[in-house]
């Protein structure tokens, strides 16, 4: 197996095989964050933009880190600070930085599509942190990256994805990664944020909880995306949280070997609760660990890695 991609822009596009490639390197990468000296020079003398047009804490820092790991000059642009506040085009914005010879821009964008439209004009190499309610890759691949690790495979778990579908960009980009890989997904949450137009993808879905967590060997919780919804999708978080959120109860109707994930922000006390959220099941923290793996894999592979093969000589 190997990569042979400049871009890393969805999962949707990515074959079963790439995504193992994915997952085996970062495996390899996980080893070096266990060394001593955790540095390798993989991408020495190259330049990483992190270009987050939306606000970020994890992943935008995950790939700040991932990047010092590979010994890249790093460069954080936001937003905020930045000529795009005084008019200028996203084009033009990327232009620039890729004026500055740039070997890597990571791209955050409220708009669906923003990162395969830089694709199509930089010789930069771009990869996607997520776009509008689309995709987010990373995130899939580091989830993904968890469950292999803690469960061996993937074929036939049973993943039960609880929330807000309809606007997360998470689920999407798990949703293509667990069909890929052999996983069976329900979806679950109020029938307002989950469509049955995502049964056409291979998803089971249920609007019960008990029914949805019951048999799971994995539930993955996304908080509510307020900030994408353009009206009130059901009354409350109070009523929300008596409907579908994880509590103790809860998880008491669950398989005793079931991993609650999250990729966070956690709002507690609505989807799950803080006793759920910090017990042994969670692997929530071990999540954003995985992810600093993942992501230094992926700026490896983009920048020309082949595997995990390569890493091993790093």
């Amino acid at each position: 197996m190997s990569w042979n991609r400049k871009h890393l822009l969805d999962i949707q596009s990515l074959s079963a095989d790439e995504i193992v490639t994915v997952l085996d390197t970062a495996r390899a990468f996980k080893g070096v964050g266990e060394r001593a000296i955790k540095k390798v020079p993989a991408l020495r003398g190259k330049t990483v933009i992190n270009l987050f047009i939306e606000p970020s804490t994890r992943t935008r820092i995950s790939f700040e880190l991932a990047a010092q790991r590979l010994t890249a000059d790093i460069i954080n642009f936001t937003a905020e600070a930045s000529s795009l506040k005084k008019g200028e085009t996203l084009k033009d914005t990327a232009r620039n930085l890729e004026a500055l010879n740039a070997d890597i821009i990571i791209i955050r964008h409220s708009a669906t599509g923003a990162p395969h439209f830089l694709s199509r004009f930089l010789n930069a190499s771009v990869i996607n942190a997520g776009d509008g309610a689309h995709e987010h890759p990373t995130q899939a691949l580091l989830d993904a990256f968890t469950i292999r690790e803690k469960k061996g495979r993937f074929e036939g778990l049973q993943v039960t994805i609880l929330g807000d579908i309809l606007y997360s960009r998470v689920a999407r980009s798990n949703i293509w990664a667990l069909l890929k890989l052999g996983a069976k997904v329900t979806l679950c949450g109020p029938s307002t944020l989950v469509p049955r137009e995502f049964e056409k993808l291979g998803c089971h879905i249920t609007y019960d909880v008990s029914e949805a967590i019951a048999n799971a060997d994995i539930i993955n919780l996304l908080r509510i995306q307020h900030e994408r919804q353009r009206k009130t999708m059901f009354p409350g978080t109070g009523e929300y949280t008596s409907l579908f959120g994880l509590n103790r109860a809860r998880l008491g109707l669950t398989k005793p070997d079931v991993l609650i994930m999250h990729p966070g922000p956690i709002n507690r006390g609505v989807e799950i609760d803080s006793s759920v959220a910090d017990c042994s099941r969670s692997v929530i923290l071990e999540q954003v660990t995985n992810g600093l793996a993942v992501r230094m894999a992926v700026l490896f592979l983009v920048n020309g890695g082949k595997g995990p093969q390569e890493v091993a000589a790093q």
